[in-house]
């Protein structure tokens, strides 16, 4: 273990609020720590597998793993039961990631929305950080982050929407949104 591992107290972060920007400070993370020569792993909860946003293609030249695992946004599925399997399916990835000891950060993106919809039990995923490897730093995003996630996180960061181009109806801006 070289002698920044042993200093490093593996944190448990969660970002969340109605604001925008949660994934973005996380990817923000993750390239901080690949400067340091960190493995990451990012898991996308909501993103379609046939995701090619800005973040896989800068993540790809980078090295950096992320694995869009999800159908699209689940608030319009016409499956529900889809989406929670492959949600689950999503999850058991990601605790095979968090046990792996091959990380230095493993991101669970908008993993709050399978928690806040009973899909995956809040203490299941409290079980698995409080078991994962010494120095591990566990990132999780989205909105509506349950209490007892709050509780437990070393830093909870809630993003509050303030204004934003949505509200004169503009769309989501390549570069900045996806």
């Amino acid at each position: 273990m070289a002698a920044e591992d042993a200093e490093r107290q593996a944190l448990v972060i969660v970002l969340t609020g109605r604001g925008k920007g949660k994934t973005t400070a996380a990817l923000g993370v993750v390239l901080r720590a690949r400067g340091r020569g960190m493995k990451t792993v990012v898991l996308q909860f909501m993103k379609a597998r046939t995701s090619n946003y800005g973040e896989n293609r800068a993540a790809k030249k980078l090295g950096i793993e992320i694995i869009p695992f999800g159908e699209g946004f689940t608030w319009r599925s016409e499956d529900i039961e889809k989406d929670k399997a492959t949600a689950r399916e999503c999850w058991e990835l990601a605790r095979e990631k968090i046990g792996s000891g091959q990380y230095g950060i493993v991101v669970l993106d908008e993993m709050t929305y399978p928690m806040s919809y009973g899909w995956i039990a809040v203490e299941e995923v409290i079980d698995t950080l409080r078991q994962r490897p010494q120095g591990l730093h566990v990132i999780i995003t989205g909105r509506d982050a349950p209490q007892e996630l709050i509780d437990f996180a070393d830093v909870v960061t809630e993003m509050r929407e303030v204004k934003h181009p949505h509200q004169k109806g503009l769309k989501a801006q390549p570069g900045i949104d996806f």
